[in-house]
C-alpha cells in the first residue's frame, strides 16, 4: 500500500511566506501499467481539472483563429494576441516583479520568446492561411512525439524500443496526413509550416523544462509572449498593414480568446504541468486536442474530413501513446528525498 500521498500541481501547497509551490512525486500520478494495459490509478481532481480545461481551450481555439484570419493579416494577428496575453498576465504578477531577475534570466527569456511564441505563434498563424484548421492541428500535435525524442535527447529520458516505434508510427502518421497533398487537394508548404510550428513548439517546452530551476515560471509565461508578440507586431507592423484589419465580431472574438484563454490562461496551466512532471508523459494528455479540432472544424466550419485524415490521426494518438508507454510500474514507498519544490 501507498501512503497518504499529496500531489500539488498548480495551486494547492502554497507557502505563503516563501510563495513557493511543493509537491511530492508520487507513482499515482503517472499512468501505471499492467501487463501492457493504461491503468491510470488516481489522477488528484484539480489535476483532471487542469488537464480538462487545457485540452478543451486548445481543441476550440483552432477553429475560433481561423474564422479571424478572414479579418486580419496574419503577424499582426498573431502579435496582438501574444503580447495582449503577455502584458494581461504580467499585470497580475506585478507584485512579484523581483522574481523576474532581468540581468541573470534575460537570455532565458529571449530564447523562450523566440521558440514559444515568435516562430511558434508567427509559423502557426501564417500556417492557417493554407490548410484547415482541424488538419493543422493534426500536424501540430506531432509534438508530443518530438518532446519525447526531445527529452531524450536532452533531458536524459529513457528512449526504449517501444518509443522508438512510437516515432516511426508517428511519421507514418504524418505521412499519411500529408498524402493527399499528392493529388493538389492540401498545401505542401501548409504541411512544411504545421511541422515547424511543432518543432518549434517542442524546442521551446523542453527549454522551458531545463531551465525551470533558474527563473520564475510564471515570469517566464509572461514575459515569453510579451516579448515575442511585441516581435511578431513589429515584424506585421512592417511587412503588413493595419489598416487591413476588419474589426468584426469574427476578428474580436479570435483576438479576447486569445488574449485571454488561448494564451495566459492555457500556458500557465500547460507549464505547471510540465515543471510538475516527466515531460513527455504530461505532454500526451494534450492528443485530445486535435480531436477536438477536427470535431469542431468538420461540424462549424465545413472542413473536409478524409479517409487519410482519419488514418493519420489514429496512426499520430497511437504514437503518442507508445512514446510514453511505460511498461509494468511497481509502486514505491514515499520518502523524504522525493519531497521537492520550486519557484512559482
Amino acid at each position: 500500500m501507498i501512503p497518504k500521498s499529496y500531489l500539488c500541481v498548480m495551486t494547492s501547497g502554497i507557502d505563503s511566506g516563501q510563495n513557493r509551490f511543493k509537491h511530492i512525486v508520487v507513482d499515482e500520478f503517472q499512468p501505471n501499467y499492467e501487463r501492457g494495459s493504461l491503468h491510470l490509478k488516481k489522477v488528484v481532481p484539480k489535476t483532471a481539472l487542469s488537464i480538462a480545461c487545457l485540452v478543451l481551450i486548445w481543441g476550440l481555439s483552432w477553429s475560433i483563429y481561423k474564422m479571424a484570419l478572414t479579418s486580419t493579416p496574419p503577424l499582426l494577428f498573431a502579435g496582438m494576441r501574444s503580447l495582449l496575453g503577455g502584458l494581461l498576465l504580467a499585470l497580475i504578477l506585478l507584485p512579484s516583479w523581483r522574481k523576474i531577475k532581468w540581468r541573470q534570466n534575460w537570455h532565458r527569456y529571449i530564447i523562450s520568446a523566440l521558440l514559444n511564441a515568435a516562430c511558434f505563434y508567427g509559423i502557426q498563424t501564417v500556417g492557417l492561411l493554407y490548410l484547415p484548421g482541424g488538419l493543422f492541428s493534426v500536424l501540430v500535435y506531432f509534438q508530443p512525439v518530438l518532446i519525447g525524442l526531445f527529452a531524450w535527447l536532452w533531458l536524459g529520458e529513457k528512449m526504449s524500443i517501444v518509443k522508438v516505434l512510437g516515432l516511426i508510427i508517428g511519421f507514418v502518421g504524418i505521412l499519411s496526413v500529408s498524402s493527399d497533398g499528392l493529388t493538389g487537394n492540401i498545401s505542401f508548404f501548409g504541411v512544411f509550416l504545421a511541422l515547424l510550428s511543432a518543432v518549434s513548439w517542442a524546442l521551446g517546452v523542453i527549454y522551458v523544462k531545463k531551465e525551470s530551476s533558474h527563473v520564475d515560471s510564471m515570469w517566464m509565461v509572461a514575459l515569453q509572449f510579451v516579448i515575442g508578440g511585441g516581435i511578431l507586431t513589429s515584424i506585421g507592423t512592417v511587412v503588413e498593414s493595419w489598416s487591413s484589419i476588419i474589426w468584426n465580431a469574427d476578428y474580436l472574438l479570435g483576438l479576447g480568446f486569445g488574449a485571454t484563454f488561448g494564451i495566459p490562461v492555457a500556458f500557465v496551466i500547460y507549464y505547471k504541468l510540465i515543471n510538475a512532471g516527466d515531460a513527455s508523459k504530461v505532454a500526451s494528455f494534450t492528443f485530445l486536442v486535435p480531436l477536438i479540432a477536427v470535431l469542431t472544424g468538420t461540424v462549424f466550419m465545413n472542413e473536409p474530413f478524409t479517409y487519410t485524415l482519419l488514418v493519420g490521426l489514429i496512426l499520430i494518438v497511437v504514437s503518442i501513446f507508445f512514446v510514453n508507454y511505460q511498461g509494468k510500474k511497481t509502486a514505491k514507498p514515499i520518502r523524504d528525498r522525493d519531497v521537492v519544490s520550486y519557484d512559482a
